[in-house]
């Protein structure tokens, strides 16, 4: 018992951190700022950066509008996986660890919102003209990028471990035959 709680103590708090702030970010936005109104420090900033009042009723980035049903389940789906899976995966495999802890606080984040908000995810980032977007969407990105740097970096210390080709020895070429019967066939 006290190793299963140690295996999931990571991936509990990183969550756990996301989900709050997520949700805190978002409460704020709605008490805040009425729908569609934005707000940003500096006036200069506001074409750059600035704070919306959005929602949205698909995935991260405003894609696939109207299919809050399928991203709940897709939510639930992911939370289970990860749940089933992280006290599997090394502690040493910290990139993937941390990779997980992200896509699980990003994806609960967000299932709050559809469950407590009839299928709708409050979105507030807006930077330039990308869509509107909010830190459990930004937890879930970052989350993915860290896992691909860190497959990448296991793929590269597993090439300095493995053995290189042993080049000193010729190749034989398949022509050739030390055989018996090539040696009758040859006469």
């Amino acid at each position: 018992m006290k190793q299963t709680i140690k295996d999931y103590a990571l991936l509990l708090v990183i969550a756990g951190v996301i989900i709050g702030v997520d949700q805190w970010t978002k409460a704020l936005v709605r008490t805040k700022l009425g729908f569609g109104e934005m707000w940003s420090p500096w006036d200069w900033l506001m074409p750059y950066a600035r704070v919306v009042h959005w929602n949205n009723s698909g995935a991260a980035f405003g894609i696939l509008q109207g299919q809050s049903l399928l991203f709940t389940v897709l939510a639930f789906i992911v939370a289970g996986v990860i749940l089933y899976y992280f006290p599997r995966v090394s502690p040493q495999d910290w990139t993937l660890r941390i990779a997980m802890g992200m896509q699980l606080g990003g994806a609960v984040g967000n299932l709050v919102d559809r469950l407590t908000m009839g299928g709708q995810v409050t979105d507030f980032i807006s930077v330039g003209s990308f869509a509107v977007f909010n830190v459990a969407d930004a937890s879930i990105t970052v989350g993915v990028a860290i896992l691909l740097i860190g497959v990448w970096i296991k793929e590269l210390q597993n090439k300095k471990l493995s053995p290189a080709p042993d080049t000193s020895r010729p190749v034989q070429d398949s022509t050739l035959s030390d055989s018996p019967d090539d040696e009758k066939q040859a006469k």
